[in-house]
């Protein structure tokens, strides 16, 4: 008889928000098979629950995720996150796969140090609230790899191609105020303040109407990649079926009766 993988992913839900936790404190949260392939699950668990309006995804400890594990990697431990010897992997349940295709917002609460395929993670959020103290550390190139996990994607989106490239070639680290300079987080709190303001704001997300958030956000993925004639159609095709609703009625009807809406996903 096997024993039990480790619970190195916690899972809560409440008041429609889930919070993910990365939770192996001891090892700065980094990246074992065990953890990938169980915030893959959770990942996917709130993506589709129609309990759960926003996700927040934090870390356990003095760091939000210190990039794979590679002690155990130069150890000889761990050689292959999938757990096969092929040199390919499958990579439609990988975190930052999922993470990419989300319908739920994602708002990561950066509580200390996200470095490599921990800044990754963060990045791939929707939005970032950093303790003071953390920081993004783009060190791939330093380690002899490049960015595994999507910021060779999303940087020159985010901060344009010069500051991207400066970024990953030189494989320094940024400090949560020159995050915010660099428009990489949205706010920078004080240590041990994220995880609440975050969970503020993911209550303040719920509280709107959750199909209309999630048309927002897969449109806005979408606009990324395409020329703004299709988007303007991907628009109406998304608003027509969102008028329909039982939402869209109880909002117009909240406004006209002044009150806040009471809304149920349909």
């Amino acid at each position: 008889m096997t024993d039990p993988q480790p619970e190195e992913v916690l899972y809560e839900v409440r008041d429609h928000v889930a919070t993910i936790t990365l939770n192996a404190p001891q090892r700065m949260n980094t990246i074992s098979r065990p953890m990938l392939q169980q915030l893959g699950a959770r990942l996917l668990d709130a993506d589709g629950d129609p309990a759960v309006r926003c996700v927040i995804l934090t870390g356990a400890g003095r760091a939000f995720c210190a990039g794979l594990d590679v002690v155990a990697m130069a150890e000889g431990r761990q050689t292959n996150l999938s757990g096969t010897p092929r040199s390919t992997i499958d990579l439609k349940t990988t975190p930052p796969t999922v993470l990419h295709a989300m319908e739920k917002p994602v708002i990561c609460a950066v509580n200390g140090g996200a470095a490599g395929y921990g800044m990754d993670l963060a990045i791939g959020c929707d939005i970032r609230i950093m303790a003071r103290s953390a920081k993004f550390a783009a060190a791939f190139c330093k380690r002899g790899v490049l960015p595994e996990s999507g910021s060779t994607w999303y940087l020159p989106r985010m901060i344009g191609w010069a500051k991207a490239a400066q970024l990953i070639f030189t494989g320094r680290t940024l400090t949560a105020d020159e995050c915010l300079e660099w428009g990489l987080t949205n706010e920078v709190v004080d240590d041990g303040a994220q995880l609440e303001r975050a969970r503020a704001l993911a209550l303040e997300i719920a509280a709107n109407a959750p199909l209309a958030v999630q048309a927002a956000k897969r449109l806005m993925r979408m606009g990324w990649n395409e020329p703004f004639p299709e988007h303007v159609h991907h628009v109406y095709l998304q608003l027509l079926p969102l008028l329909q609703t039982e939402d869209v009625k109880e909002g117009m009807r909240a406004f006209a009766e002044k009150r806040a809406p009471r809304f149920e996903g349909r």
